[in-house]
């Protein structure tokens, strides 16, 4: 795969990604019910709305990282920022020397859910958490977001490029 054909995958796929996952924290952050601007500084409640028998629109606000570990505020919000920024500027530098298309993918999801979680933390200091599949999968507490689906399918990609589709 050219260097330029690269360039146009990502060049696709990540700002698709992101806008995806702004679209809909922006619908999230919109709609009065969930009192999502309401519940950001922890005083108040933050919504439910019930989807489906198997999905929930919770709304949450993510302080932490992955899966909501280490709940941060104040200055360790930004070492927050700048641990996902580094981190996403690493899998950027992988993604310009990939070769591979399927890599190409999964860097490119990987950085745009990198991306978007950034942008959220550097606006609020959390990020917007609303997908709830708990009613699906019981054991299954934690609430995401579309930046959150990209990096999982990213990182799913990536292992199955590394130990599946690799030729090396």
């Amino acid at each position: 795969m050219t260097q330029t054909n690269r360039l146009a995958l990502a060049g696709l796929i990540i700002p698709i990604a992101l806008i995806l996952d702004q679209w809909s924290k922006y619908l999230i952050l919109k709609h009065d019910s969930l009192n999502a601007l309401g519940c950001l500084n922890g005083t108040g409640y933050c919504g439910q709305i019930t989807a489906s028998p198997l999905f929930n629109i919770s709304m949450v606000w993510n302080r932490g990282m992955s899966f909501g570990q280490f709940q941060s505020e104040g200055i360790m919000r930004w070492v927050l920022v700048i641990v996902a920024f580094a981190i996403g500027a690493g899998f950027s530098v992988w993604l310009f020397r990939a070769t591979g298309k399927f890599l190409v993918v999964a860097l490119s999801l990987v950085v745009a859910g990198a991306m978007g979680n950034v942008i959220d933390r550097i606006r609020f200091g959390a990020v917007v958490d609303f997908m709830d599949v708990s009613p699906a999968i019981p054991f299954f507490p934690w609430v995401f977001n579309v930046a959150d689906s990209c990096i999982t399918v990213g990182a799913i990609l990536l292992l199955l490029d590394q130990f599946i589709f690799s030729r090396e």
